[in-house]
């Protein structure tokens, strides 16, 4: 079976032929670098690092493209407000570019820490502005653009298929504008493709048309082509990109060079925090340095980041996810029982006897890998993918508890399972599997000596429920009494 994929263009699903046999280009827009990278971005680059492993994995070429935006997106997400970075910049007091390298570290090392692996080139918006300039010429040279006032605007009348991605029409697009029209534009839906700068901007360059930068939709359209020429593969990014960005993105490139863009678009779901979509500007963003810390009010305690992945992995990339604790709990036990039968596995390996793989083995190790591949084939289908490893765990706990040792080959056909699905394709078994703390075992024990400690309050021996919880507290366990009881988790 092939990989067939959902493409938002053609709003259905086709069979993932890539332009270049053997190769794959996949651009995906990248984050916008004025603050800390939330839950939300774990959803979208979490699902595209699974997209890029399993294309890997299928035995494809790929070159992964994710750009960093430092210069151009606007408050509004449009052409009015203030940039993003400038005005984080005024906030911290820093050089804009101060605000970008923080950001930018911030995010990859939460990305590290996420197992998402890195993209093969990560450009810069401010790195490209000749690229930018030059779509923009291109683009006045054949009147799909105009001047005002030293700012540059897309006409988007000047190209019929507008509106292709979204479903919107360019005579409605109008209504849709949701703030003071701006008189420099001949339609209200028209974008800016490079804006003039007031003279105390801080991130401007020169250009044809006097001082200014770039608009936000243009620097995706150059940097995407040009490192995987035009048209490429697929190009992804958040549900909440298809309009304005995305639509744009594809006018621009379309219309300046009449051989269309991207041959896929594939865009992942949101998080939601109790129905209402998770980001920066509602006020509801979990960073994910607060989740890995519990340090917020929404998050009851601190949550491994492969817990996280594992979290975001149990939704399909096309379906929201809605934050909880309790779900977040969930993906925490299932992983650590996933990883203790994975554990239990390469302990065994060095100590197993020698001799041939049985049949009963290679049945389960073959049947559960054919699954895999077709659910993953089926526009990568993450929950199932899950589901499956799960299925294989408890056939493989079976196996190990029927009574013969199992020879050194068979654990290793089992774990090469492990290692190249549940680690190489979704990244959820690290090579080094450690007993962590937070286990049943460990809560077992922390819960008896909590009762214990609940015990002796209720005899009023207060002297031994303190000293539960002081030595408690040194070997770094907080108690939290609460009026439904008391819980644990691991301090700061």
């Amino acid at each position: 079976m092939a990989i067939q994929l959902y493409n938002s263009l053609s709003r259905k699903k086709e069979v993932f032929e890539p332009i270049e046999p053997g190769f794959v280009g996949i651009y995906v827009c990248g984050p916008t670098v004025y603050g800390h990278s939330h839950l939300g971005h774990a959803k979208s680059y979490i699902s595209f690092d699974v997209i890029v492993r399993y294309l890997r994995f299928s035995g494809y070429k790929v070159r992964y493209v994710q750009n960093i935006t430092d210069v151009g997106h606007l408050t509004d997400d449009a052409d009015e407000g203030e940039d993003k970075i400038l005005r984080q910049a005024q906030r911290e007091r820093l050089e804009p570019m101060e605000v970008v390298e923080r950001y930018t570290r911030s995010y990859f090392d939460d990305m590290d820490a996420l197992n998402v692996l890195r993209p093969d080139i990560s450009p810069h918006a401010s790195g490209h502005i000749l690229e930018q300039i030059e779509l923009i010429e291109a683009l006045l040279a054949k009147n799909h653009a105009y001047e005002k006032n030293g700012s540059v605007y897309f006409s988007v009348r000047s190209y019929q298929k507008y509106g292709q991605l979204s479903g919107r029409k360019i005579e409605e697009l109008a209504e849709g504008v949701r703030i003071e029209a701006n008189p420099e534009k001949e339609h209200p839906a028209d974008f800016a493709l490079w804006k003039k700068a007031e003279p105390e901007h801080i991130m401007k360059w020169h250009s044809p048309w006097g001082e200014g930068y770039p608009g936000w939709h243009v620097e995706c359209s150059v940097m995407s082509t040009k490192y995987l020429g035009e048209p490429f593969d697929i190009h992804g990014g958040g549900l909440e990109n298809i309009f304005p960005h995305h639509e744009s993105e594809i006018a621009q490139c379309d219309a300046a060079h009449n051989h269309g863009f991207a041959k896929y678009w594939m865009h992942n779901n949101m998080v939601t925090v109790n129905g209402m979509k998770m980001g920066k500007s509602l006020g509801n963003a979990i960073s994910l340095k607060q989740l890995f810390t519990g340090d917020h009010p929404l998050l009851t305690q601190g949550y491994d980041p492969l817990t996280v992945r594992f979290f975001v992995l149990s939704s399909h990339y096309r379906s929201p996810i809605d934050f909880s604790n309790e779900a977040l709990q969930a993906a925490e036990k299932g992983l650590k029982r996933l990883h203790s039968t994975v554990k239990l596995v390469r302990d065994r390996i060095p100590t197993a006897p020698a001799g041939d793989i049985p049949a009963e083995v290679q049945t389960v190790v073959d049947s559960h890998r054919k699954t895999f591949i077709q659910v993953m084939d089926d526009d990568f289908n993450t929950p199932q993918a899950i589901a499956t490893l799960f299925d294989f765990n408890k056939a493989v706990n079976t196996l190990l508890n029927a009574g013969t040792p199992l020879s050194k080959s068979a654990l290793e056909a089992i774990d090469d399972i492990y290692r190249t699905l549940g680690e190489g394709v979704l990244g959820i078994i690290p090579d080094e599997l450690t007993a962590e703390i937070g286990g049943d075992l460990v809560d077992g024990l922390v819960q008896l000596l909590i009762s214990l400690r609940q015990q002796a309050r209720a005899n009023k021996d207060w002297a031994t429920a303190d000293t539960i919880r002081n030595q408690l507290t040194e070997l770094g366990i907080v108690l939290e009494d609460r009026p439904d009881g008391t819980v644990w988790k691991l301090g700061k």
